[in-house]
């Protein structure tokens, strides 16, 4: 199953997979690392994205869920955030990484869920080189009880 993905363009909402193939070594890295520390990956999504616009990642969670989100952004843009809300809009989670930082461009965080409901994660990078279609990649994993 995959995350339910929102791309809007000229009034048209559609699912866009964008993978940067480069990727590939982070995210069977990170896969690796949380699954020998007893998550489980749910879901998981390369997406098509816009320099310096947000892409709303909708996606259930369960009340007491002790969850680890991953976003993975261009190796080459110099600002990565990523925020989650909860159903009534309240931000709950925010991350951001710059350039050079020792994360560079990946994001990760845990989470519990206080509530059986759905969560929407926005992750957004402003890319340095000018690049106006970018890739990311986001995971979902969840500890298992």
């Amino acid at each position: 199953m995959s995350f339910a993905v929102i791309h809007a363009q000229e009034d048209v909402i559609k699912q866009r997979s964008f993978l940067n193939e480069s990727f590939k070594p982070q995210i069977d890295s990170l896969k690796k690392l949380y699954t020998s520390q007893g998550f489980t990956l749910l879901r998981e999504a390369s997406m098509a994205m816009e320099s310096e616009y947000e892409m709303p990642v909708i996606m259930p969670l369960t009340q007491g869920g002790n969850y680890q989100f991953v976003f993975i952004g261009e190796p080459d843009s110099k600002l990565y955030e990523v925020r989650m809300f909860d159903w009534n809009e309240k931000q709950v989670i925010y991350k951001k990484n710059m350039w050079g930082d020792v994360d560079g461009n990946i994001i990760t965080f845990n989470y519990t869920s206080q509530f059986s409901e759905y969560h929407m994660l926005k992750p957004v990078q402003v890319n340095k080189n000018k690049k106006k279609t970018l890739s990311g990649y986001v995971m979902m994993f969840r500890r298992a009880n």
